[in-house]
């Protein structure tokens, strides 16, 4: 369904959006507490409305759920809050595998033909992600393992994993979702340091929330823009219906 509906929940998600960063930027924590859970529901809503699949669905609401329970500073909440943020990667890595797969069977019969040595460089150059993100994450995680408090190194350190395959999953649909994806990192990346007690930016909040904000609304239009049911079937038949 496209129309006012999505357009009015896209206008109530920007709005919420500049309630948050305002009230984040001049230190007043109400309008912060009212905003911020309002932003996951409102995005859902809009891919809902724009007939987005329900894997996007439920990334964007385990995001809402992370996002409540990092409200509170309790270990016991930062913990959950971290678990619903990993539970909405595992949806956005089975969501994006399936629209890679797909996008690569389109794609191989043409390059049946190819020579042997363009296709070693094919393979090389789509190592070049995996194995910058994968190098990435060893020097984060090893820098930020001596400042984490001792019970929540293994945790961090998993959840780190997780979402770098999924930063760099999302590449393989494209600039927009890849760059959501690395804004996603950096985001959470933001967290770890303050979790770590690093030197931090001025308003170090500000700076968490407008890049999640900005990730999480550019993976969900990396996915619109590249609806399942525009993607060919593997046998080169018609298209496949999109997930409702």
């Amino acid at each position: 369904m496209r129309g006012p509906s999505g357009q009015a929940l896209l206008i109530g998600f920007g709005l919420a959006t500049a309630v948050d960063l305002g009230s984040l930027a001049v230190g007043f924590t109400p309008g912060h507490l009212v905003a911020k859970p309002l932003l996951m529901p409102l995005l859902a809503a809009y891919v809902h409305a724009h007939g987005g699949p329900r894997l996007l669905i439920a990334a964007l609401l385990c995001g809402w759920g992370g996002d409540v329970l990092l409200l509170s500073d309790a270990e016991p909440a930062f913990l959950a809050g971290m678990g619903c943020f990993a539970a909405g990667h595992v949806c956005y890595l089975v969501l994006f595998g399936k629209r890679a797969r797909r996008a690569s069977a389109s794609h191989g019969a043409a390059d049946q033909g190819s020579p042997v040595v363009g296709e070693w460089g094919s393979r090389a150059r789509a190592l070049r992600l995996p194995a910058g993100y994968a190098l990435a994450l060893v020097v984060a995680v090893a820098s930020l393992w001596p400042g984490l408090p001792a019970d929540l190194r293994a945790p961090v350190a998993g959840y780190s994993a997780l979402l770098t395959a999924m930063a760099c999953s999302a590449a393989r649909l494209g600039a927009v979702a890849g760059t959501g994806g690395a804004l996603f990192v950096l985001s959470d990346m933001l967290i770890a340091t303050g979790v770590a007690e690093w030197p931090q930016l001025p308003r170090p909040d500000l700076w968490i929330m407008l890049t999640y904000i900005a990730a999480q609304y550019l993976l969900a239009r990396g996915v619109l823009r590249t609806p399942e049911a525009a993607l060919p079937t593997p046998t080169g038949g018609g298209p496949v219906p999109a997930t409702p």
